[in-house]
């Protein structure tokens, strides 16, 4: 096997030939080294492949059962503990966030709403004092600090967007509410469901984890012409603290609770948990949401040029009450009320209840893009030209 081919494995219906085409087209054009791709129509599982290495060193296979950390896709999750809360009325999306966490309404908070920190219009996208990894791995500093900090912009008026902070936010309202951090609150409720998803990894998985690979790395120069472009809010949030491939593979970073970024799975469990939007809240014959609580994640929040990503992106976004929409630009397929979420590097997972679709992508080589990744794109147009 040459260093742009990978044996590809699993099986794949034929009327999604397409969607094998594209994955093989990865390994062989779009620098792909170890990736798993799996869709469900309707909740059967039409796709699910996988090929390539688990590591850089080309010594182990990408198995089945391979997982990896797959960044902010992590977020689709954390947004989905956020909704059976709800779905239950155990919180109430229209609420001051200091209903439930009162030392929240510091520094002017007091009217911060919880469909604010869902939607990224919160204004604490990132901390304003330096915020070490250490700090990051430490949750209560975390949100002590959050709790404590004034936003960067009016909250409510514009989507920034929350890279770090939105797991510790959203996280530490589902803690208040449940008693349980997000990823044990996630493992009571579809862990059950055989979803083989975590946040975090815990110690005795580590043997199935892939290695993450850096993306191409800017030279210093090219480094500080991006930071210069940024506002003093971007910087925060996508620099304080800056992470990547090295810290994400790290025993540390594996044992802490950073629920907007390091929840691991396979392409199956993404498929799954963002299928259950997909799936108008069913999931394999079991109700998790009811299907008016599923169909609230996708509810606009109003669309703008997004206040911490707009310098790299070309066009106005729009956020549900947790996940993207598709839009007129296309992200997640055609359907421009189809939404999901882009983990950092290029894994994905897709909901379109329209069409009864769900798709999980994830991957180890980490190309630059924030989202839209090439390798997410060329799946996701393959998917839509079998339907």
């Amino acid at each position: 096997m040459s260093e742009h081919e990978a044996d590809v494995h699993g099986h794949c219906d034929t009327r999604f030939a397409a969607v094998r085409t594209a994955f093989g087209e990865n390994f062989r054009a779009r620098g792909e080294l170890g990736a798993a791709v799996t869709v469900t129509v309707d909740g059967e599982t039409v796709v699910d492949l996988w090929g390539g290495w688990a590591d850089a060193a080309r010594t182990r296979p990408w198995e089945r059962d391979t997982l990896v950390n797959v960044w902010s896709t992590s977020k689709g999750p954390v947004v989905l503990c956020a909704h059976i809360l709800a779905d239950r009325g155990l919180l109430d999306f229209d609420a001051p966030v200091a209903a439930y966490w009162p030392e929240f309404a510091a520094a002017g908070k007091e009217k911060i709403l919880v469909r604010h920190l869902l939607s990224h219009r919160s204004g604490l996208c990132g901390l304003r004092e330096p915020h070490s990894l250490a700090d990051l791995y430490d949750w209560e500093l975390t949100t002590r600090r959050l709790a404590a900090m004034e936003p960067w912009w009016e909250p409510g008026t514009r989507s920034g967007y929350h890279a770090m902070t939105y797991g510790f936010l959203v996280g530490e309202v589902v803690r208040r509410v449940s008693g349980l951090l997000p990823g044990a609150f996630l493992e009571r409720e579809t862990g059950p469901l055989g979803i083989d998803f975590t946040i975090g990894l815990p110690e005795k998985e580590a043997g199935r984890a892939a290695e993450l690979v850096h993306p191409p790395t800017a030279s210093s120069s090219e480094q500080a012409a991006i930071f210069s472009q940024l506002t003093p809010a971007a910087l925060a949030a996508l620099a304080n603290p800056l992470v990547g491939a090295t810290e994400a593979n790290s025993p540390a970073w594996r044992a802490a609770e950073i629920p907007a970024a390091n929840g691991h799975g396979t392409a199956r469990a993404v498929a799954a948990l963002y299928g259950i939007f997909a799936g108008r809240g069913a999931h394999a014959g079991h109700r998790v949401l009811s299907a008016e609580a599923a169909e609230l994640a996708r509810e606009g929040q109003g669309g703008c040029r997004d206040l911490v990503l707009g310098a790299g992106l070309a066009h106005d976004t729009e956020i549900g009450l947790g996940l993207w929409l598709s839009g007129p630009n296309g992200s997640y397929g055609p359907n421009p009320r189809a939404f999901g979420h882009d983990g950092f590097g290029g894994s994905c997972g897709l909901a379109d209840p329209e069409a009864g679709v769900s798709l999980g992508y994830v991957m180890n080589r980490m190309g630059p893009h924030i989202a839209d990744d090439p390798r997410k794109t060329a799946l996701i147009d393959a998917l839509y030209s079998a339907l």
